[in-house]
């Protein structure tokens, strides 16, 4: 990182450098998240790079805010966010405020092999506390996030009144204290918080997987505290708080934990209307953006046709959302909200990435308003599906630990029957479309090149079926995991919601057995 920053900035000196890490203990390794953090800013401070060094944990999205406010040139995040106990890794973000993407990440890798003799001073971990160079941006960063996330507040009058109660779980992570400020920012009471989950474990004792992306079984604790305190919304972030899930106790006493996809229809239609309800006369519609990566729903781009702002799609991840968001608000863009399906969510543009913090108190300013007109957020996102079309979707994955298998099965899409051509038929489903992004083929487009970048690093292939649904195979960036992406994409017209999710079935069913043929390949069906 130093090598290639050195090259690449000529005020590295005076910038600086922005290092943040999570909870995460590795007392076998001695490897915890703050030693790597200090490790991290040794390595910089002996090189004469001042480095603004959290005094502790934060969540990872106060490290790409920091850069942008404190003009850092690049930040790093020590985090393995909802990996389970044993794993650690960081992130890292560019001066822009978001996470870097090529070039940088092929440059910072050849440094990588320049550089494979560590230097004698790099385990130097007590200069954090001896140098000039170091600073604790913690109370600076943290004042002004809390008070920038007020810009999103649309209702502070509503939140001080309502009656609702709220749960918070924090996943043993670092979100408890964090979320606590972000609701006394928006006028609310605090959320419940669950005792044996609020303080920070790196052994995760209370859940079998920290992440919860995985639902109802790893929020136990949560829907159990909640239903005592009579709390009818459960907010959970993950353990370094950049995502956010979300459960609603229904009128039939069952717990509806939201998918990804559902709350990002919840939060566009939000976050449009409160837009709407406090524009300016002078600011256009057209002049207005949302994001969402590729195997993301699709109901943004429904609202977007109807409401007439701008849609786009880009690569997963967040680190292509957060450039190109950039990218928009340089050029006089206004750009409302994006999403992941993965339960990311980045409401207004203060950070430039995913952020559970953020998006946990945007759910309780929701939930509380509607609660004024006696709508759940169930009941809700049933009316913005009905307005703009239902948008189905499901997710899921199988663990593959063998690369060459999971080439073969990529590879046997690509020459399906002969060579380089692509399959037209699914089971009993016509294809209408084909794009592959790993090697930059798309049959839609005139000249069958794809609009997105190609991505030659990770697998993926999207099938438009001509029912109407869209289906996504890729490899995860981080896992060992083939996933897969399907969504039927309804007009409002088409209401029957059991056609659809059983049509949607049986799809998923057909593309499971053709395409991925688990029991041939040795596949391990996702299980909690």
């Amino acid at each position: 990182m130093y090598k290639y920053l050195e090259k690449s900035f000529s005020d590295f000196k005076q910038r600086g450098f922005v290092v943040g890490y999570d909870t995460r203990g590795q007392v076998t390794s001695s490897c915890s998240s703050l030693r790597l953090a200090k490790l991290t800013a040794a390595v910089l401070l002996g090189k004469g790079v001042p480095v603004y060094l959290f005094s502790r944990y934060v969540p990872t999205p106060f490290v790409p805010y920091a850069v942008q406010q404190l003009g850092a040139v690049a930040g790093v995040m020590i985090t393995a966010s909802h990996n389970r106990k044993e794993d650690n890794g960081y992130k890292v973000y560019w001066e822009n405020g978001a996470q870097i993407t090529s070039p940088h990440d092929k440059e910072i890798l050849k440094c990588i092999d320049e550089c494979v003799e560590p230097w004698d001073n790099s385990w130097d971990e007590n200069l954090v506390d001896t140098s000039a160079l170091t600073q604790d941006p913690l109370q600076k960063i943290c004042a002004s996030y809390m008070e920038d996330l007020k810009k999103i507040c649309y209702h502070r009058k509503l939140n001080t009144q309502t009656k609702l109660k709220f749960v918070h779980t924090s996943f043993h992570g670092v979100g408890h204290d964090y979320v606590q400020l972000a609701f006394q920012a928006f006028g609310f009471q605090p959320p419940i918080p669950v005792p044996e989950q609020k303080d920070p474990d790196p052994d995760f004792s209370t859940v079998k997987c920290p992440n919860p992306e995985e639902g109802e079984s790893v929020l136990e604790l949560s829907l159990r505290l909640a239903e005592k305190e009579g709390a009818r919304v459960v907010v959970a972030t993950d353990p370094d708080a950049d995502r956010l899930a979300v459960a609603e106790l229904q009128e039939n006493g069952r717990w509806k934990v939201f998918t990804g996809n559902e709350l990002a229809a919840l939060f566009g239609w939000w976050m449009f209307t409160c837009w709407k309800a406090s524009r300016a006369k002078d600011r256009d519609v057209k002049n207005v953006y949302m994001l969402a990566t590729t195997v993301s729903s699709k109901i943004l781009k429904a609202i977007a046709l109807k409401e007439g702002f701008h849609f786009e799609d880009t690569l997963p991840g967040f680190k292509s959302i957060g450039g190109r968001v950039k990218d928009l608000l340089d050029s006089g863009k206004e750009v409302l909200f994006a999403f992941e399906e993965s339960i990311g969510f980045m409401c207004g543009t203060s950070v430039l990435d995913k952020d559970g913090v953020s998006a946990a108190v945007v759910t309780a300013e929701m939930a509380a308003f509607l609660d004024t007109k006696s709508q759940t957020l169930a009941q809700q996102l049933t009316e913005i599906y009905k307005t703009y079309g239902y948008h189905i979707s499901k997710t899921s994955y199988f663990l593959c630990y063998d690369p060459v298998t999971i080439k073969r099965i990529f590879e046997r899409l690509r020459n399906f029957g002969s060579p380089n051509s692509y399959p037209e038929y699914c089971g009993a489903y016509g294809i209408l479309h084909v794009r592959d992004v790993t090697t930059g083929y798309d049959s839609s487009q005139p000249n069958k090149k794809s609009v997105l970048p190609v991505s030659r690093n990770s697998q993926m292939i999207t099938f438009t079926f001509q029912n109407g649904c869209v289906a996504t195979l890729r490899t995860s960036g981080t896992e060992p995991k083939i996933k897969y992406y399907a969504e039927m994409c309804a007009p409002p017209d088409q209401s029957d919601v059991a056609f659809l999710e059983e049509d949607l079935q049986k799809l998923i069913d057909a593309l499971v057995e053709h395409f991925l043929e688990p029991s041939k390949n040795g596949l391990i069906w996702r299980s909690v």
